[in-house]
């Protein structure tokens, strides 16, 4: 079964199954060009709904969109939509790394400061031993260095380059400089270099599935409680949906 993508509220969501991931990443692989994969939260969704702006464009033409909030799913299904898969960005990023292991492709990392990649590196490659890591380099650098950053992802040419903390335009990074690289997936994912590392504990899988991450994400940051506002926006979009039949078809 191929991946579907679904409209939701005006943004594309993928409805990947976890045994049509592997697949998905390797026929990503096949195609020309460069490609992205989103890890999609609810303020990121929102985000997209903006008419003009980067962001959605960005959305718009990922190759892949995998949703990481409870709150996604709970929307496709009032809207009665295909429900999606939900996705720890932690464990979808192991299993795309898995399957870039059981093929000997290769992967590039950027983000993090000295230390912290140097222990990424050094956890990744003797976890994977069937990744060839063809480049790194740290997030929080000078805007002078970003040519050579670009240069060097572009004759790597990696099957992956995993995106992480220190890159100030997160998952627009790759998207705006989408014409300036050869056939690399891109993938942003803000904590996998600390987590990597050990810097920094994931959270648990408990706390993840019944969706009170974001208590943990408050208890870091308090200034998150006044997300509650655009949340209630949300609600009220999907039930002017709801009501006026906007839920648009399948793609």
């Amino acid at each position: 079964m191929a991946v579907q993508r679904i409209n939701l509220i005006g943004v594309p969501v993928d409805v990947c199954r976890p045994e049509e991931l592997e697949p998905a990443i390797l026929e990503l692989l096949a195609k020309p060009g460069s490609k992205q994969i989103i890890f999609l939260s609810i303020w990121k969704l929102l985000r997209a709904r903006r008419k003009r702006g980067d962001f959605r464009e960005c959305v718009q033409s990922a190759d892949l969109i995998l949703p990481i909030s409870k709150s996604i799913l709970s929307a496709a299904r009032f809207l009665k939509l295909p429900v999606p898969v939900r996705y720890n960005p932690f464990s979808a990023t192991i299993n795309i790394l898995s399957a870039l292991d059981q093929h000997y492709r290769s992967l590039y990392l950027l983000g993090g400061r000295d230390k912290t990649l140097f222990r990424t590196e050094k956890n990744v490659h003797e976890t994977f031993r069937g990744i060839q890591i063809v480049g790194r380099f740290t997030g929080y650098y000078k805007k002078q260095l970003e040519g050579d950053i670009v240069q060097s992802i572009y004759k790597a040419s990696p099957s992956l380059a995993l995106v992480s903390e220190g890159i100030k335009e997160r998952d627009l990074w790759s998207y705006r400089r989408r014409n300036r690289f050869s056939s690399s997936i891109f993938l942003y994912y803000k904590d996998a270099f600390g987590i990597f590392s050990d810097r920094i504990r994931r959270v648990d899988e408990k706390t993840f599935d019944k969706g009170h991450e974001i208590w943990h994400e408050i208890l870091h940051n308090p200034l998150k409680l006044f997300l509650a506002i655009p949340f209630v926006g949300f609600i009220l979009v999907l039930l002017w949906y709801k009501v006026f039949k906007k839920a648009a078809p399948t793609a």
